[in-house]
């Protein structure tokens, strides 16, 4: 299992960035949001669902991340350099928490969840997380968490109850200038 931090200090493809979190306790939400402003980059980064290439990471994009207090999972709503939404990837997590230095962060679990724009919906990485148990990286417990969490968000979306989408745009307006 890996921790991520939302800071992402270690990822070399973003050579300028901007970082900040909020504590958030509104009655639908109550957690951190961070965002992540990529001002510089090496090279885009560039996802791929059914043959359609999607450029993720470049120079002007945002990413918000919600980091829902007591959940098991953390959402990221990845922003293109006009404000439109590219996708909203969810990685399943084991835990979260917070530095010292106030850095939110999570134990990743491999499984992951993405929404498009387009209302598609993708789950990832299951063969990771297959992998992850069959090679005792996590307890037959994560496993069936993970599940259970993946499958609880697909439903939730599904059916049309998954208020954190519509509040993206409310939190990222909280880290911008009046």
């Amino acid at each position: 299992m890996k921790r991520k931090y939302s800071d992402r200090a270690n990822w070399r493809r973003v050579t300028d960035k901007k970082f900040q979190v909020k504590t958030v306790n509104d009655p639908g939400f109550q957690g951190y949001v961070v965002l992540y402003q990529i001002k510089q980059v090496r090279d885009p980064l560039w996802k791929e669902y059914e043959g359609i290439r999607y450029c993720v990471a470049d120079a002007g994009y945002e990413w918000l991340q919600h980091f829902p207090k007591g959940a098991h999972y953390v959402m990221t709503t990845m922003y293109d350099d006009k404000g439109q939404v590219v996708q909203y990837y969810i990685d399943i997590c084991k835990v979260q928490g917070v530095t010292d230095r106030g850095v939110p962060w999570f134990d990743d679990l491999y499984l992951d969840v993405v929404i498009l724009p387009s209302g598609k919906l993708y789950l990832l990485d299951a063969e990771e997380l297959e992998d992850a148990l069959k090679r005792g990286l996590i307890t037959k417990e994560d496993f069936d968490m993970a599940w259970e969490v993946a499958n609880m968000l697909m439903e939730a979306y599904r059916g049309n109850d998954f208020p954190l989408l519509d509040m993206t745009g409310r939190h990222l307006s909280m880290f911008k200038p009046m």
